[in-house]
C-alpha cells in the first residue's frame, strides 16, 4: 500500500475533500446508474473506507503542524520525560505508521531529546498511541473476532473490512495483551445488589482442553511423555492420550427461590396428574463466570466466592453451591467457605445422580423399556424424598436376591457407593422446600459456550498463553462486560506507556 502524501498544504482537508467529491461524481456518473445494489454497496465500502482513511490522515497532519507552530513560539524546550528529566533540544520529521480500522496512516510528530536520554514525544501521549502499529480500535475488532472462530477466521474478516492491516502471529499477541486487564477490572467493578430472600448460587466444573505438549501439566506431560503417543498412528481402544489440560469454570447468579416437589422433576409411574401444574425451578439471574486454564482450580474457587462476597458481604443471603461429586473440588470448596468465614449448603448436580441411577438401572432392566424406566423413576422420587440411603440400601438388596454376575453388579455397587459417599450433599427434601436449584445446568452450558465453541473445534491444540487469554475474553463477553471493560484497559494501556513523571514514585496496585 502507497503512503499518503503528507506534504502540508493551504487546506489540510484539501485530499479529503477532493476523495469526497470523487466519489459523489462516480455515483452521479452514468456507470453507476446501471449498477445493483450489491454493486454500490461494494463500491461505497471500498472507496468509503478510503475516504475515511484520508480524513484520519488529515487530521493527524493538522495536528501536526498546530504542534510545530506551538513548539516554535516558544522559546525554550519544557517537556519532561516520565523519569522527571528535561528533554532540553527538539527535532522535526519524526513519524511512525499507525495501522487502523481504515487502513495505515502515517504520523508524524516531533522528538524532544536529551544526552543519554530517550526520546519523548508529546504528540504520541496526546493521542495514546499503542506501542506497536495497531490501533487500539483494530486491537478490538481483532478481539471480537478471535474469540467468536479460529485465528484464520478472523484475519480473514479482519481483512475484509479493514484491507491487509493485521498478520495471524500479531492477530495472536494482540489477542493475548487484550486480556492483560481483567483481573483489575473485576477487582474494582461493583456487583448489582439484591435483597435477603434472593438465593445466591455458585456451581463450579472442569472441562479439558487439547493443548500442544509443552502447554500441558507437568503430570500430564509426563504421562504424555511416558506413553509414547506422538510416535504411533493409532491409540489402542480405551487408551487416554494424556493431551488435555484441565480448564476450572466457576459461575455465580441469583436466583429467586420456587419450591417445588419431587413430582415436579420426576414422571411417577403411571403418568403425572394433569389435576395438577408442573411447578418451574429458579431461573438464573445476574449471572457471572470466572474460568482459567492458567491458575490452579483453588484460584478460579476464590474468585467466585470474591464475585459472591461482593454481592452480599454481610452473608446476610442463602449461599448454594452446586457441584458434580468431585471430591478434590468439594474440598476446595470448603475450605475457602470455612476461610472466609460463609455458611454454604452444598447439593450434588441431580443430573449426575440420574446418570448413575440410570447405569444401575439397566443391570436388571433392558434399556428402553418400560420397567427399566418405572425403576428408575421409584428410585429417584426416593432420592428427591431426601431418603437416599434407603434408595441405596433397596437397589443392593435386590441385586443380592437376582445374584447379579459381578460385571452388572458393579454398576449398581458404584451407585451405592456413590449415594453413599455424598449423602450431606443429597438433602434434596430440603432444597426443593426451599426453592433452590438442583441441577448444575447453567455452569454446564458456560463450559458448552465457553470451552466447547472456540477451544474445542476440530484440530485445534492451544499453547497455554493463546488459550488463556482466549478463554479469559469469552467469559468477559459472556459476563456483557465487554463494553464497560475496554475504557479500562485502554486507560490502563495509557497509564503504562505514558507514566507521569511523579508517577515513579507509586506502584499500581489495581
Amino acid at each position: 500500500m502507497e503512503p499518503y502524501d503528507t506534504s502540508v498544504s493551504t487546506d489540510l482537508f484539501a485530499r479529503s475533500v477532493s476523495a469526497f467529491e470523487s466519489l459523489l461524481c462516480t455515483l452521479q456518473g452514468k456507470s453507476a446508474q446501471s449498477w445493483t445494489h450489491a454493486e454500490l454497496e461494494e463500491h461505497l465500502e471500498q472507496a468509503g473506507r478510503g475516504l475515511l482513511r484520508q480524513l484520519l490522515q488529515d487530521h493527524l497532519d493538522l495536528r501536526a503542524r498546530k504542534e510545530d507552530e506551538a513548539a516554535r513560539r516558544e522559546a525554550r524546550s519544557r517537556v519532561v520525560g516520565s523519569d522527571g528529566r528535561l528533554r532540553p533540544w527538539r527535532e522535526t520529521g519524526h513519524a511512525r505508521w499507525l495501522a487502523c480500522m481504515f487502513g495505515l496512516v502515517r504520523v508524524e510528530r516531533m522528538a524532544y531529546r536529551g544526552p543519554a536520554m530517550a526520546n519523548v514525544h508529546p504528540a504520541d501521549a496526546a493521542l495514546s498511541l499503542p506501542a506497536g502499529r495497531h490501533s487500539m480500535g483494530l486491537r478490538r475488532l481483532a478481539v471480537t473476532e478471535a474469540v467468536r472462530g479460529s485465528f484464520d477466521q478472523a484475519q480473514t474478516a479482519i481483512e475484509r473490512r479493514c484491507g491487509r492491516v493485521l498478520g495471524k502471529r500479531r492477530l495472536e499477541q494482540l489477542v493475548a495483551a487484550a486480556s492483560g486487564d481483567i483481573d483489575s477490572f473485576y477487582q474494582q467493578h461493583i456487583p448489582v445488589p439484591s435483597s435477603r430472600d434472593v438465593l445466591l448460587v455458585m456451581e463450579v466444573d472442569g472441562k479439558g482442553v487439547v493443548m500442544r505438549p509443552e502447554a500441558l501439566r507437568p503430570a500430564t506431560q509426563r504421562a504424555h511423555l511416558a506413553a509414547g503417543v506422538a510416535h504411533r498412528s493409532r491409540l489402542t481402544p480405551g487408551e487416554k492420550p494424556n493431551r488435555k489440560r484441565m480448564a476450572t469454570v466457576a459461575r455465580a447468579f441469583d436466583a429467586i427461590p420456587a419450591p417445588r416437589r419431587p413430582h415436579d422433576l420426576i414422571h411417577p409411574p403411571g403418568g403425572r396428574s394433569s389435576r395438577r401444574k408442573v411447578r418451574r425451578g429458579p431461573a438464573a439471574t445476574q449471572k457471572w463466570c470466572t474460568a482459567s486454564l492458567l491458575h490452579p482450580p483453588e484460584k478460579v474457587i476464590a474468585d467466585v466466592f470474591a464475585q459472591a462476597e461482593a454481592r452480599d458481604p454481610g452473608h446476610h443471603r442463602c449461599w448454594v453451591v452446586l457441584v458434580d461429586g468431585a471430591r478434590h473440588q468439594l474440598d476446595l470448596i470448603q475450605s475457602e467457605a470455612a476461610r472466609r468465614g460463609c455458611t454454604i449448603n452444598v447439593l450434588l448436580d441431580f443430573v449426575h445422580v440420574t446418570e448413575y441411577v440410570w447405569t444401575a438401572a439397566h443391570a436388571f432392566h433392558k434399556p428402553g423399556t418400560a420397567e427399566a424406566d418405572a425403576w428408575v423413576a421409584g428410585h429417584l422420587t426416593t432420592i428427591l424424598a431426601g431418603q437416599a440411603d434407603r434408595a441405596a440400601q433397596e437397589m443392593t438388596a435386590q441385586a443380592d436376591r437376582s445374584g447379579l454376575r459381578a460385571s452388572r453388579r458393579e454398576a449398581v455397587d458404584a451407585c451405592r457407593r456413590y449415594l453413599t459417599g455424598h449423602l450431606d450433599q443429597l438433602r434434596y427434601d430440603i432444597a426443593l422446600a426451599a426453592g433452590w436449584p438442583i441441577a448444575t445446568g447453567a455452569i454446564e452450558g458456560a463450559c458448552r459456550h465457553l470451552i466447547g465453541d472456540r477451544l474445542d473445534i476440530s484440530g485445534a491444540r492451544w499453547g497455554l498463553v493463546g488459550a488463556e487469554a482466549v478463554l479469559r475474553l469469552r467469559t468477559l463477553i459472556d459476563n456483557g462486560d465487554i463494553d464497560s471493560y475496554w475504557p479500562h484497559h485502554t486507560a490502563r494501556v495509557h497509564q503504562r506507556l505514558y507514566p507521569a513523571p511523579d508517577q515513579q514514585e507509586f506502584i499500581l496496585t489495581a
